[in-house]
């Protein structure tokens, strides 16, 4: 990366990171089951740079189901968000291949026991894989009802000292922005913003959950367009790219 890139202030680069993966950013065009193309373009990325930098993962289920989706349907939450919760398994389950596929150690860790496939989440082995090179999934989001996978990210980064949560966009679009640059053409993309203009302007980011747990134990959060080819190493090397949320 040449000298003149704009750098994150005094975090250049991470040790430690968390990325948070939606469902639908693993999913086919059509926004349902997974890409395969896509699996492969992202274990890659992180086979790059993971000998570099620990990398934990959270990935969702939306591409599967959305428990959100299952409730307004008639469907009980808690049930509705408990498969919601399977699906991020099968999503980590995919992702896992995808890294072992390119050489990359990795261990799946669920907040909901299923001993026969994946590893129950225990913060002290997730931290010890970490420092043992492997790569981290961690699926079914907190293991409780009610609660994003977002929150399940900030809630893992905290836990395991993460430096920052990476937050990988899929929809074209590379940050923050005042108004939806979809609908608004005059919006424009924010370099940085505060946890309480975030929480305050209700701002497309994380839920409030997730906002507030990083606010509180100041862990920064990087929105980015996940999807351009090196974005992801680029930022990992401290590179200024979307938005920085601190």
């Amino acid at each position: 990366m040449t000298e003149n890139v704009r750098r994150w202030e005094g975090k250049s680069p991470w040790k430690r990171v968390v990325l948070k993966l939606s469902g639908e950013a693993l999913a086919e065009p059509s926004g349902n089951n997974i890409s395969a193309a896509v699996l492969r373009g992202l274990a890659e990325e992180i086979a790059e740079v993971h000998q570099q930098i620990d990398i934990a993962i959270v990935v969702g289920g939306g591409n599967i189901w959305r428990g959100m989706a299952g409730s307004d349907g008639g469907m009980d939450r808690a049930q509705s968000d408990h498969m919601g919760m399977l699906a991020t398994v099968i999503n980590a389950i995919a992702l896992q291949d995808a890294l072992e596929r390119v050489d990359v150690p990795t261990r799946v860790m669920t907040a909901i026991g299923m001993a026969q496939i994946a590893e129950p989440y225990i913060r002290r082995r997730a931290v010890r894989h970490l420092e043992k090179g492997r790569v981290v999934i961690f699926a079914a989001g907190t293991g409780n009802p009610f609660f994003t996978t977002d929150t399940a990210a900030a809630l893992r980064a905290v836990e395991i000292g993460a430096d920052v949560v990476l937050k990988g966009t899929h929809s074209g679009v590379n940050g923050v922005y005042t108004a939806d640059p979809k609908v608004d053409t005059n919006a424009t993309l924010l370099n940085n913003i505060s946890f309480l203009e975030v929480l305050s302007k209700e701002l497309a980011v994380m839920d409030s959950a997730a906002i507030s747990v990083c606010k509180d134990n100041q862990t920064p959060i990087v929105v980015f367009d996940l999807m351009v080819r090196g974005n992801f190493r680029s930022i990992l090397e401290g590179a200024e790219i979307g938005t920085l949320v601190k």
